[in-house]
């Protein structure tokens, strides 16, 4: 039979090494490796694109910035399509998910989602030629939409129940609206942030906003892994203070102009 003092030590030194492993966290990796890499759509402005210098700007790229000052570690902006940002993140090609993502009961059963952090509605963008002018309109009509994204899913759903017309799949935000001005598609559904800087850009001649969709209005929240609950909790509290300081709506009025939409949901929490 073993020492029972023998015994006891090597199961006192289990149990440290057991709980040292349970309370290990992304967060405290991150700190240590002095680095923050976020997942971010750079084709979806004004959340996130390059400037004529190439570099990542927007609204999402600096609220990744504000997260890694805060950490004390240096931002690395990992450039990441719609379809991908859930992959990038679970095969730690990214530490953080910050890219306008949906906070959808679907998606948090692969990822841990934060409260919201920013809240978009839905607009109708089509060209000056077509004869939409509504919502309603795109009954019948070729439309199409950014793979992966909630306005893609919910008009996609839609359009199948209207039984007529068809809907095409873009790997990005700047072929689906490629694909409306070029008349690949008569319209999409987009955000009003997108709607608004796409024809503000000048790039895409003859486009235009068709009235509102009909969608609730997207919250999109940061996300981390799903067991990292150290990291998704500082995250909340992250996004409680850009709020309370004013820094969301600082940046709100830098990106997208105007009063910050709530990002509270009535009758729910406030």
């Amino acid at each position: 039979m073993k020492n029972p003092a023998v015994a006891a030590a090597l199961l006192a030194a289990m149990s440290v090494s057991l709980i040292s492993t349970a309370q290990a966290d992304k967060l405290d990796d991150i700190i240590d490796s002095g680095k923050l890499r976020c997942a971010v759509t750079l084709d979806f402005p004004p959340m996130g694109s390059r400037d004529e210098k190439n570099v990542p700007v927007g609204f999402d790229v600096d609220y990744c910035n504000d997260l890694a000052k805060v950490l004390g570690v240096t931002a690395e902006i990992v450039e990441t399509p719609f379809p991908d940002r859930i992959p990038a993140l679970v095969s730690g090609r990214a530490d953080i998910i910050v890219a306008s993502t949906s906070d959808t009961l679907e998606r948090a059963k692969t990822v841990a989602m934060s409260v919201p952090y920013f809240a978009f509605s839905m607009v109708v963008l089509t060209r000056d030629n077509t004869s939409i002018n509504s919502y309603e309109d795109l009954k019948g009509k070729p439309v199409g939409n950014t793979s992966g994204t909630f306005e893609a899913i919910a008009l996609e759903k839609d359009q199948k129940k209207w039984g007529s017309g068809s809907f095409r799949a873009y790997q990005t935000q700047n072929d689906t609206i490629l694909a409306v001005a070029q008349g690949h598609i008569d319209a999409s559904v987009v955000t009003n942030t997108v709607a608004a800087a796409t024809i503000k850009s000048g790039k895409y001649k003859g486009l235009k906003v068709a009235g509102n969709a009909p969608y609730v209005i997207d919250y999109v929240a940061l996300a981390a892994k799903r067991n990292e609950y150290g990291l998704i909790n500082y995250l909340n509290l992250f996004v409680n203070q850009q709020v309370r300081t004013g820094r969301y709506a600082e940046l709100y009025e830098k990106w997208v102009g105007g009063k910050p939409v709530d990002l509270t949901v009535p009758g729910v929490y406030r």
